[in-house]
């Protein structure tokens, strides 16, 4: 079963906490803290893989976790990291989050971390120092990214076909190739996107047939938006028109429109075929050749019929040689780096925690203040790490905490927003209370 959509909940695995432990031997008094920190989240990467060619997975397996990090432990021992979830998906597919492209893995073993894991929390040998010289304070393991994924598959091929219903794709990709789709005197019978490889002077042609377009596809009507995507990234569209059309120029025309409506198809470089000709009197594809003409005088039409054999490899040679010529990059196509605005993800191969500090970049305010009905709530990234990281049960770590507020200038301005003792303060989902001495 082809299945090109699909929606997946994704939860990355959380950090495991830091321990509070002190060294105790004998004849060693006095031995220090030695918690260890806490192990990374596991995060969900998704890896492209050529001999995957289905979404049908994920509608029965929605929901993909990865594992979540080990605590720490006494002498300075660090929990495990959380294995990586690796989720194969097939070539050409697009990772969406609220509209927004994550990752478009267009390459056999691409890969884009998709949801990442949570750091894990400081254990209190981080926090010994020359005046501290017994911390209770240790860090719980952040929370990994969790989120609803749109998938979304786009067929990679070189040759993409095109037509009215019933204009003989199907038939022209079962001669050429190795496909065997569906074939029958009726419109859709291609319900779903085939491809076949053609083989032309020794070269190998990937072509995909998509299903029959109607006008009114580009907004969704007939099979529309579902299998319009998969001529999005050939390098050549074949457009095939029926020889037997009432009028070859408005079944041109018809698709032409739609492609012209639905992303930047109608600029794709193209070859168009008047099928079935066998037997045809040549007046009559002459006569169809100048309807076409009329609606795209640069349109370069060749007369076929698949049934007979007759014009094919002369077919393919075109296409290859398009091909060739006007194979563009596949990334630069898809435009995901107008779209995400960023270079794409690359795994971190390093499961190191790295060191939060209070340099000037932090101390700067990057940060929010402002009251929301009874409470406080504070929103930036760096102070919403810090909070993430607070064990509220710990007295000393939510100490910590306000001690950080008040060096960042958060607790001055929460003051001057009316903040008293025992106000509640909301931070990256965790609340507490505002004391007298911070």
């Amino acid at each position: 079963m082809f299945v090109d959509t699909a929606k997946v909940k994704l939860q990355a695995g959380k950090g495991g906490d830091g321990a509070v432990s002190f060294r105790h031997e004998i004849y060693i008094p006095k031995g220090g803290p030695d918690g260890g920190d806490g192990g990374k989240g596991g995060s969900i990467i998704f890896r492209a893989d050529k001999d995957t060619n289905t979404l049908l997975d994920f509608r029965y397996n929605p929901e993909l976790k990865a594992e979540d990090g080990h605590n720490g432990s006494g002498q300075r021992s660090a929990g495990r990291s959380g294995k990586d979830l690796i989720v194969e998906v097939p070539i050409g597919t697009v990772v969406r989050r609220d509209g927004e492209i994550l990752a478009d893995l267009a390459e056999d073993t691409e890969e884009a971390v998709i949801a990442k894991g949570g750091d894990g929390g400081f254990g209190n040998a981080h926090f010994k120092s020359s005046t501290r010289q017994t911390p209770v304070i240790a860090e719980v393991g952040e929370p990994g990214e969790a989120f609803e994924a749109s998938l979304e598959l786009k067929l990679i091929a070189d040759v993409g076909l095109v037509g009215l219903p019933n204009a003989g794709k199907s038939t022209f990709l079962s001669v050429v190739s190795n496909a065997r789709p569906e074939i029958a005197d009726y419109p859709f019978t291609t319900l779903t996107p085939q491809l076949g490889v053609a083989t032309v002077d020794g070269q190998d042609i990937l072509i995909a047939d998509i299903p029959g377009l109607i006008e009114g596809a580009a907004d969704g009507k007939g099979l529309g938006h579902d299998f319009l995507r998969h001529v999005d990234r050939t390098a050549v569209l074949l457009h095939l028109v029926d020889v037997y059309s009432d009028d070859a120029g408005e079944a041109y025309r018809v698709i032409r429109h739609e492609l012209e409506r639905y992303s930047d198809l109608a600029h794709r470089p193209e070859i168009v075929a008047l099928t079935k000709c066998e037997g045809v009197d040549s007046e009559i594809i002459e006569m169809q050749k100048s309807a076409i003409l009329a609606v795209n005088p640069k349109a370069r039409i060749f007369a076929i019929s698949s049934a007979a054999k007759q014009g094919i490899t002369e077919l393919l040679r075109a296409l290859m040689k398009e091909k060739n010529a006007n194979k563009r990059n596949i990334d630069a196509r898809s435009g995901v780096s107008d779209e995400v605005g960023a270079e794409p993800t690359a795994v971190n191969p390093s499961n190191d925690i790295p060191v939060i500090t209070l340099g000037a970049e932090q101390l700067s305010k990057a940060w929010k203040a402002e009251k929301i009905d009874d409470k406080f709530v504070v929103t930036g990234p760096k102070i919403e790490k810090f909070a993430r990281r607070t064990d509220l049960n710990n007295y000393a770590s939510v100490n910590r905490l306000r001690d950080i507020m008040k060096k960042l200038g958060i607790r001055a301005e929460l003051t001057s927003l009316g903040a008293q003792p025992n106000s509640i303060i909301s931070i990256a989902g965790k609340e507490f209370t505002l004391v007298e001495d911070y």
